[in-house]
């Protein structure tokens, strides 16, 4: 049966995300991380998840192909598409962080207003902006799909990068320059940042995975 505007309201949780933070040892929140196509987001999206997991800290990633195989799978990639994809993927982020996880989200998400509207759904401080920089030579050097030789042919229309826009972030939480640093010092970064600013807690000893810190 269709539901009507009147008859749906938000029900309050009878724990709380306030709850959850109190039990563990760490905050949860969103790390967003956006880039060009092969600038490398999905590749530290999990391997920080490898990192917080190693360190008992529960995570999970968000990985824009993995979402268009299901819930997003009625999305194509033209402008107005791509703001929905973004939407949904917010919204699915919220509950994440309700339920205790910091959420790593790996998408291109190419419009500034889009990774805006994100930020605005959750309360202060629990978007995390990670730009992944990287230009686009190296970008079309390390593509694993082959999608921007693709793109330059013309098979594949409003490609990121070639025929449709990035907009850079303006003011990230983190810039990883993926060009230039290892996926180890992105970590490490990552990391230092997470703990220099109380969503972790410094590791009393050595974790039994991970990358050592």
């Amino acid at each position: 049966m269709e539901a009507r505007e009147g008859n749906i309201r938000w029900h309050q949780p009878s724990v709380t995300v306030e709850d959850r933070r109190d039990q563990y040892d760490y905050r949860s929140c969103v790390i967003w991380f956006t880039g060009l196509p092969a600038s490398g987001k999905s590749t530290l999206a999990n391997a920080l998840c490898r990192e917080l997991h190693a360190r008992r800290i529960m995570s999970y990633v968000l990985d824009g192909d993995n979402i268009r195989h299901g819930l997003n799978s009625d999305l194509g990639f033209g402008p107005e598409d791509r703001k929905e994809n973004i939407r949904r993927i917010g919204e699915v982020t919220k509950l994440f962080v309700d339920a205790g996880l910091i959420v790593l989200t790996a998408f291109i998400s190419p419009y500034r207003s889009d990774r805006l509207r994100v930020r605005r759904m959750l309360p202060e401080g629990d978007f995390i902006e990670v730009f992944v920089k990287c230009d686009l030579a190296a970008c079309e050097r390390r593509d694993p799909k082959g999608m921007y030789e693709k793109a330059r042919k013309g098979l594949i229309r409003e490609y990121t990068g070639i025929s449709a826009p990035y907009e850079h972030p303006e003011d990230p939480e983190i810039v990883l320059e993926t060009s230039v640093l290892s996926v180890e010092e992105c970590l490490d970064r990552l990391m230092d940042y997470l703990i220099d600013n109380g969503y972790v807690q410094p590791s009393r000893s050595q974790p039994e995975s991970g990358n050592g810190r």
